[in-house]
């Protein structure tokens, strides 16, 4: 090697440079070392063997057209995998019939634990009660089902909390009264409850009145329509409270199609990207903040530690906070918190 260094004339630098390239290659050489014993300790066992003890974890939420139960699914999905376990997904797109026939499925297959978000908060007993005698661990995420003891954990945002925020600061922006439409979804206990958390804080002012009540299901193309129905009966109102984000950009098509979009005030539960975005260009007021990354985080902490034969809190809240256009900046507007 010292033909390349026939320009120096330093034979202890040359020495030096012949030393120091020795040096890092040894470096290089424990580095790779150091990260392929790392890989092989960490990485997932793939082999027949482990398969064989790989647990399945069967997974339904009420709709896979709504982006929080995707931002939920990907934590899941993400802890599951790294403990070389699988996941079996279904989607029962509100058809609470579907999902009672997929998870009867699940079953069969033989999941060892099931993840859930209720289409209906009671028309999944049966079933359930057939999953906990096979032994299967219920975790129920974002509502709740009737009967919470059929779930071996529950895991939802404050729902009630978040009709309440909402209510509260409803009253602080009309003071001399209004008149409010509510966009519900009665089927699930997570959307009565931010109905009724409303309707209790809005109470405090008797100049406030609840016009109208439109079911929808929590889904953008039936409250669109259905508010404009509303709107095409001659109904008087200036504002709109929704169970959730969803209903509201359904809410503000319908207003928009009808010229009221900047004449009547919006209102909804999530900040999801597009309410945020909303709310930055004046045309929604507030949004209660939901965290569907804690949320799904937190199903699959108790997910392990329930198949892992540890206890588990029965139900665990995740909080929520209002966000309007004083505060919206400090979210992300892009994406879900």
């Amino acid at each position: 090697m010292r033909h390349l260094f026939r320009d120096l004339n330093d034979e202890h630098v040359i020495r030096f440079y012949i030393r120091a390239i020795h040096l890092v290659i040894l470096v290089g050489a424990l580095t790779c070392g150091i990260c392929a014993g790392i890989y092989i300790a960490f990485r997932p066992d793939l082999s027949d063997r482990n398969m064989e003890k790989a647990r399945t974890i069967g997974v339904s939420y009420m709709t896979m057209n709504n982006e929080f139960y995707k931002i939920i699914n990907q934590q899941i999905q993400y802890k599951v995998q790294t403990r070389g376990d699988r996941v079996i997904l279904r989607d029962p797109a509100l058809d609470v019939r579907r999902q009672q026939e997929q998870i009867r499925e699940m079953l069969d297959d033989g999941i060892d634990a099931l993840i859930l978000t209720p289409v209906e908060a009671t028309a999944l007993t049966n079933v359930l009660v057939r999953a906990r005698k096979k032994g299967v661990k219920i975790i129920v995420v974002d509502t709740e089902l009737r009967d919470n003891s059929l779930a071996d954990v529950t895991i939802v945002s404050d729902n009630y909390k978040a009709g309440c925020i909402m209510g509260d600061y409803y009253v602080k922006q009309h003071p001399n009264g209004a008149k409010v439409v509510l966009m519900t979804h009665d089927e699930t206990i997570s959307g009565k409850e931010r109905i009724d958390g409303f309707c209790d804080s809005i109470n405090a002012n008797k100049k406030i009145r609840i016009v109208g009540k439109i079911p929808c299901e929590g889904q953008m193309e039936i409250a669109a329509p259905s508010l404009k129905k509303f709107i095409d009966a001659g109904n008087n109102f200036d504002s709109v409270f929704c169970l959730n984000d969803l209903a509201a950009t359904g809410a503000a098509s319908a207003l928009e199609s009808r010229s009221l979009l900047h004449k009547v005030q919006l209102y909804g539960v999530d900040a999801s990207p597009s309410a945020k975005e909303m709310i930055n260009e004046g045309i929604m007021q507030a949004t209660a903040a939901q965290f569907p990354t804690e949320i799904g985080e937190k199903a699959a902490e108790a997910l392990y530690r329930l198949l892992d034969g540890e206890r588990v809190q029965p139900k665990i809240f995740v909080n929520v906070e209002l966000v309007n256009q004083s505060n919206v900046k400090r979210y992300r507007v892009d994406r879900w918190q």
